[in-house]
């Protein structure tokens, strides 16, 4: 059998990143079917799932985040400022923009495009919420530059709107989280039973 893996993120988010390589390698491996989806999860998700956005979190979980931030980076031998330059940033415009490359160009551009926004902002501290970075970024991965005014049309929008709906009726509640055939996986510290169950068929 054939899975099909819903990808929830927010292209701000740097467990996101570290994950996201890994991640995309494993559903290949698997010959999987993938859904790239871009959700709002500060706006939307959090509000009704308890979560809270980072300058609000309590200063223990604030100090212990940048640590495993650390520790992941060293760990997985990726670059990674912990405290990068523009963060916190909007992850809006990235989203829609990821969306927009996955409607005309597919699902493996949008995934390509997904790895260098997620680079941009945690390993080269690059504004993602500036208009010329992500012109810049989709020049970069050879991709259409008409991608950018498409990410603003209400097509993309509305398809914004409804990835974040059904990641909340899928029962997401952070980022990155990976649904299997139903199964719900938060966070790409889970990508070892990821693995395990996109190997089981």
């Amino acid at each position: 059998m054939r899975h099909t893996v819903d990808y929830y993120f927010a292209p701000q988010s740097p467990w996101t990143y570290l994950g996201h390589q890994r991640f995309a390698a494993m559903v290949q491996a698997a010959n999987a079917t993938l859904r790239v989806l871009p959700v709002d999860l500060g706006g939307k998700v959090f509000p009704i799932s308890g979560g809270l956005p980072l300058p609000k979190r309590a200063p223990q979980r604030q100090a212990y985040r940048l640590l495993e931030l650390k520790r992941y980076s060293e760990h997985l031998q990726m670059p990674l400022h912990v405290q990068p330059k523009y963060f916190p940033v909007s992850g809006d415009d990235a989203a829609c923009l990821i969306i927009a490359v996955d409607l005309h160009d597919g699902t493996a551009a949008a995934m390509k495009l997904t790895s260098a926004v997620l680079a941009a902002c945690w390993a080269q501290e690059r504004n993602i919420a500036d208009e010329k970075v992500l012109a810049e970024l989709l020049a970069e991965q050879g991709l259409d530059a008409r991608r950018l005014e498409q990410a603003f049309s209400q097509t993309v929008r509305e398809r914004y709107e409804a990835n974040t709906q059904q990641a909340i009726e899928a029962g997401v509640f952070g980022a990155p989280s990976y649904v299997i055939d139903g199964e719900i996986f938060w966070g790409q510290d889970r990508l070892d039973f990821v693995e395990r169950k996109l190997k089981n068929r």
